[in-house]
């Protein structure tokens, strides 16, 4: 920690809109909740960034060093190796930081990277951290936002060209104190901070602000981002893309609910194409139908509420939740198609059977212990006539014997 302090830094920062991060970090984990577990992170996806902008300005991984004549030297480090500043808690009460680094992460995809940080992390919770797991550090990544800190100026630690600070994510100020009806309407996104803080020896302040940009870009989906992403985790569906908000007018909000309504008729029609039906190939599914820009819409209006005509039970749904009632019904493990049925009777009564079997009680275990702790049912009659029947035949035989 003493070295740091011969380390003449400067800092770059840079606000990024989170909203498109929020929003496809809700895609992943409800996929990841269906499936095979496991939560990703804010800091997965923006560390995954740091290593993907790094492809592209390598000079940011660079370090600041000695020959063994004393003369600086510029260190090219063969791989990045990612450090993460881990925030202990000692028995005493006290803290202390620790940063470990994920080896060779521009190896990864994202499914490995997310497990490497993981592992990094278990480690230290568990205090079987090694000597290894500290060497080699070319750059460090830093969250003080989890505390609520807006940006802050870390220590750079001797042969690290920079480390990247992540600040809290949290609305402007100015509003704040603005309702969530209001903060949809007016398109407001939560913010995001980064920092840079860099040896300004080997890195000059254009670069670490183009860096940032990078960054600022692919978290906004540059570079097919979060495509890959969702194909590592083998989502099967494309992720949200970021786009300017329509101006909200009234004459223009009317029109919306059209276009939602126009949404909906086309899941119910097309909706089984982008079902994923097939265990053993990944395909990323998509139809231009069931894309909401398609319709007008964009990922600003998915906190939005609109008038449904009774969809989901709901005079009023936000767009969120249609969506994910629509995809529940047709695009999930099973798809369903029904429009084609010519019986109007046929086809009303298929669609609401569709929606509710995504909300069908669980199945009885067979499982002896598990069936024991299941309240039963109250047995009922096998046939109306039973009780009422048998009691009628014993009163009309009583009445015969008495004659």
């Amino acid at each position: 920690m003493e070295s740091s302090l011969e380390v003449p830094t400067a800092t770059s920062v840079r606000a990024v809109p989170a909203k498109l991060l929020v929003d496809n970090r809700i895609v992943i984990n409800n996929h990841l909740a269906r499936s095979r577990g496991g939560k990703v992170s804010f800091t997965h996806i923006i560390g995954y960034a740091l290593v993907k902008a790094l492809a592209v300005m390598p000079e940011m991984n660079n370090g600041f060093g000695h020959d063994e004549k004393g003369k600086p030297v510029l260190i090219t480090p063969a791989h990045v190796n990612l450090g993460l500043a881990i925030d202990m808690a000692k028995p005493d009460g006290t803290r202390q930081l620790l940063v470990p680094s994920i080896k060779t992460a521009e190896t990864m995809d994202f499914a490995h990277f997310w497990t490497a940080y993981e592992e990094v992390v278990k480690k230290a919770r568990a205090g079987k951290l090694t000597v290894e797991d500290f060497q080699g550090t070319s750059i460090s990544l830093t969250n003080p936002g989890t505390i609520g800190t807006v940006h802050s100026v870390p220590r750079l630690m001797a042969g690290q060209g920079a480390i990247i600070g992540v600040g809290a994510m949290d609305y402007p100020a100015e509003w704040q104190g603005a309702s969530a009806e209001t903060l949809d309407r007016n398109a407001v996104s939560k913010i995001l901070t980064l920092t840079s803080t860099y040896d300004h020896r080997i890195i000059q302040g254009a670069q670490s602000g183009d860096f940032l940009r990078i960054v600022h870009g692919l978290l906004l989906g540059d570079q097919g981002f979060y495509d890959e992403i969702f194909e590592s985790l083998r989502i099967p569906y494309e992720p949200i893309r970021w786009v300017q908000d329509v101006s909200a007018t009234h004459d223009e909000d009317i029109n919306k609910v059209a276009r939602v309504q126009e949404l909906i008729h086309a899941y119910r029609v097309r909706g089984h194409l982008m079902a994923d039906t097939d265990p053993l190939e990944y395909k990323q599914r998509r139809h231009p139908d069931l894309d909401i820009t398609n319709h007008g819409l964009t990922l600003w209006d998915l906190d939005r509420q609109f008038a449904t005509g009774g969809f989901g039970g709901q005079p009023f749904l936000k767009l969120r939740k249609i969506l994910g009632i629509l995809r529940d019904s047709y695009c999930r493990t099973v798809g369903v198609e029904y429009m084609h049925i010519q019986d109007p009777s046929s086809g009303a009564g298929s669609r609401p059977r569709s929606r509710s079997a995504t909300r069908r009680p669980p199945a009885r275990s067979s499982c002896a212990s598990c069936a024991a702790s299941t309240p039963r049912r109250p047995s009922r009659p096998s046939c109306r006539r039973s009780s009422s029947g048998r009691s009628a035949s014993r009163s009309r035989a009583a009445s015969r014997s008495s004659r």
